[in-house]
Parts: structure tokens; C-alpha cells; sequence
């Protein structure tokens, strides 16, 4: 009995030897595996595949503004009667679009692995080609029915009619510049002030194409689809660049008449940080003691120029107000919380706004990539979430993170601009 328990361990012992030494070969090469597919290299070589979908997703971004051009074309010049093939098209590609950039976005987020960011990206190339396709399509349709059914002479009326109306619309703009210039510094209608100079371009470069449309127009052999569009095109940089001066000389007005609120609630909440300090641990109390000082020092710096800097103030004040926050920490009780968020969300509702505006105005002008368009369009979907949530305080958190978004597609549209 010992020689066959002896003969067993000599055989079962080096068996369990060399099972173990493979198993634990085997985990480390899995490991070692995984971790080279998360390594850096492996990131690094993964991201030119996001950017090689970034490119095709800007591709899709732009189709989608030009289809946009081409149906606002069909129901100004054909009055609705041209086939829905155009806005089912955009409907589509709009979807597919929001999503992909939602997806692209996250693919550059810190921590997703490098093969969840070929998958992805792979997902984004091909679901962007069909909608590529189908807005392809469209175009063919609605081209087909526009050579069968409008005559030349009648979509020169109607370029023209729709010219008159952007005019009427549109209005003196150097009335508008005059009030800013008059009343704030230069950096707060900077904007305002080329964008009047390109709406007043555009028009005269749409009215321009419109008379060489209207010459070629009895000519029977020759198509003027060119010349619309292009007068189109022409047209909605118009409407686009008179948008950003009205939208420029309302955000500064009101931010001008909103000044002695802001200021107010912003003094209001540094006193009531005041009275929240009294009730804290040493330590605590001289902390929150010294930011209060610090914020109410940077406050009274502001009011000097506030008048002629309305809408950088408001924009400063919701700084001050996040900086406050920040500084109290659990502090507050929630009824300070609620009130507190109450206060500071009108004017970082502004901030936000100011901040998407101005990122919109240099992506359009840059024609900026993917990321600096993600970042834009989480800017205006954060906006949104804070003008209809119903609690104040997660408003407000939508907000600041609208801003922080909007500020981040401006600067990458500003580095693409430099990098050309």
C-alpha cells in the first residue's frame, strides 16, 4: 500500500506542478495581453480611427446643413408641392447625426478601451454613409422633379420675393450697431459688427446671382438650379449672420438691464455664506472666511466697468456664484441649496447662452472638426435640460455645464482656426 501511495504522489505531484506553472503562464499572458490592449500604444493607435469618423461625421454635419438650405429652397420657391423625399432625408440624417456625435464624444472620453473605440467608430463610418446615401438620393429625386415641373422664370420670381422679404426682415443694421457701439466697449459688439458686414454681403451677393438667374432664365437649354441655390446659399448666411447681430444686441441689452439684479444676488449669497461661516468648525470658518473675502473683492472690481462690459459682467458674476458654491461645500442646509440655485440660475442661464452663442459664431466661421461640433452640440442639449428641469439646483448644475462645454467648442474651433 505505501509503494502504490508513493507511486501515486510521484506521479500526481510533478503533474500538479507543471498544471500550475501553465496556469499561472497562461493568466499572466492574458493579463499581460490586456493590458497591452489598454496600454497607451494601443490608445494611440486606436484614435486615428475616431478621427477618420470624426471626418466623415463633419461630412455628414455639413450634408445636413446643405439639405436644410435645399429643403428651406423647396418651400420657398415651390410652396410645399415638391416631394417629402428632401425633409424625410434631413429628419434622418439630423438622427443619425445627434447620435453619432453623442457616440463619438463618449469614444474620447478617459478610460474606454481601445477596442470598445475601433467598434464604435466603425459604427459611426458606417451608419453615417447610409445617411449620406439616402440625403444622395433625395437630392436626385427632388432634382428630377424640379426639371420636370418649375419653370425657370418662376423660381427667379420666387428667389426674388424671398430676397425682398430677408431685406424687410433684416432692416437697417447700422441702426442696431449704433446703439452698441454708443452705449458698451468694443468686445461686447465685436461679434455683432462683422456679422452685419457679412449679412449685408450675403444679400448683395444673393441679389447679385438672382440677376444673372433672371438673364438666363428665357434661354430654354439653360438651367439656373445652379444660380438659386447658390442665392440660396446666400440667403441663409444672410439670415444666419443678421441672427448673430440680433442675437448679439438682445444677450447685451439684457444682460445691461439684468446688472443691478446680479449684482445684488450675488452680494445676497455672500452674505448669507457670511452667516453659514459663523456656524462652522474653526478651521472651516476661516477658510469659507478667506474665499468670501476673495469673491467679494473680485465683485467690487467688476462694477466699475459693469455698464460698459454688461454682458462679460453677468458672465464674471456666474463665476463668482460657482466659486461661491464650491467654497460651502455640504455646508448649506437644502432649503440655502434651493434658494442659492434660485438666484444664480437666471444669470448662468445667460452665461450659457452667451457662451453657445459665441461658440456657434466660430465654429461656422472655422468650419471646425468633430470634437469642437460634440462639444457644441452637448452645450446646447445641457441648455436645454436646464430650461426644463423643474429643480433649481439640478438646473443649475445643466447650466455651468452648458457653459463648460460651449467654452470648450470655442476653443477647439479657435485651435483649428490657428492650426490652418
Amino acid at each position: 500500500m505505501p509503494d502504490l501511495l508513493g507511486a501515486v504522489l510521484g506521479w500526481l505531484i510533478p503533474a500538479l506542478v507543471v498544471f500550475g506553472v501553465t496556469a499561472i503562464a497562461v493568466a499572466v499572458t492574458v493579463w499581460a495581453v490586456r493590458r497591452a490592449r489598454r496600454s497607451p500604444r494601443a490608445r494611440a493607435a486606436a484614435e486615428p480611427v475616431r478621427a477618420a469618423a470624426g471626418v466623415e461625421l463633419v461630412r455628414l454635419d455639413d450634408a445636413v446643413e446643405e439639405l436644410e438650405l435645399e429643403v428651406g429652397l423647396s418651400g420657398a420657391l415651390y410652396g410645399g408641392t415638391a416631394p417629402s423625399s428632401l425633409r424625410r432625408a434631413r429628419m434622418t440624417a439630423q438622427h443619425v447625426r445627434d447620435e453619432s456625435f453623442d457616440e463619438y464624444r463618449r469614444l474620447g472620453e478617459e478610460g474606454v478601451h481601445p477596442a470598445e473605440v475601433r467598434r464604435g467608430s466603425a459604427r459611426i463610418k458606417r451608419r453615417t454613409a447610409e445617411a449620406l446615401a439616402t440625403i444622395a438620393s433625395a437630392r436626385r429625386d427632388h432634382a428630377a422633379w424640379v426639371s420636370a415641373n418649375v419653370s425657370a422664370p418662376r423660381q427667379v420670381a420666387a428667389g426674388r420675393e424671398r430676397l425682398t422679404r430677408l431685406r424687410a426682415e433684416m432692416g437697417d443694421p447700422t441702426a442696431l450697431m449704433a446703439t452698441l457701439e454708443q452705449r458698451f466697449d468694443e468686445e461686447e459688439w465685436a461679434d455683432a459688427r462683422r456679422a452685419a458686414t457679412a449679412a449685408t454681403r450675403a444679400a448683395d451677393t444673393a441679389q447679385s446671382l438672382l440677376a444673372e438667374a433672371s438673364a438666363a432664365a428665357p434661354d430654354p437649354s439653360t438651367s439656373v438650379l445652379g444660380d438659386l441655390a447658390a442665392a440660396e446659399r446666400a440667403l441663409r448666411q444672410a439670415e444666419a449672420e443678421s441672427r448673430i447681430l440680433e442675437e448679439t444686441h438682445r444677450l447685451v441689452t439684457q444682460a445691461a438691464q439684468a446688472l443691478p439684479g446680479e449684482f445684488e444676488a450675488a452680494r445676497a449669497a455672500l452674505r448669507q455664506a457670511s452667516v453659514t461661516r459663523e456656524h462652522l468648525e474653526p478651521a472651516d470658518s476661516a477658510r469659507l472666511g478667506a474665499e468670501v473675502r476673495a469673491l467679494t473683492d473680485q465683485l467690487d472690481a467688476l462694477e466699475p466697468q459693469a455698464a460698459r462690459r454688461p454682458t462679460r459682467t453677468v458672465d464674471a458674476i456666474a463665476r463668482i456664484r460657482d466659486r461661491l458654491d464650491i467654497a460651502l461645500g455640504d455646508a448649506r442646509t437644502a432649503q440655502q441649496r434651493l434658494r442659492g440655485a434660485r438666484t444664480a440660475l437666471p444669470g448662468t442661464l445667460a452665461a450659457a447662452r452667451q457662451a453657445i452663442a459665441a461658440a456657434e459664431a466660430a465654429i461656422t466661421r472655422t468650419r471646425a472638426g468633430a470634437d469642437a461640433r460634440a462639444r457644441l452640440l452637448s452645450a446646447q442639449t445641457e441648455l436645454a435640460g436646464a430650461r426644463q428641469a423643474a429643480d433649481p439646483v439640478e438646473a443649475l448644475d445643466a447650466a455651468r455645464r452648458a457653459m463648460r462645454d460651449a467654452e470648450d467648442a470655442k476653443a477647439l474651433a479657435d485651435y483649428s482656426r490657428l492650426a490652418r
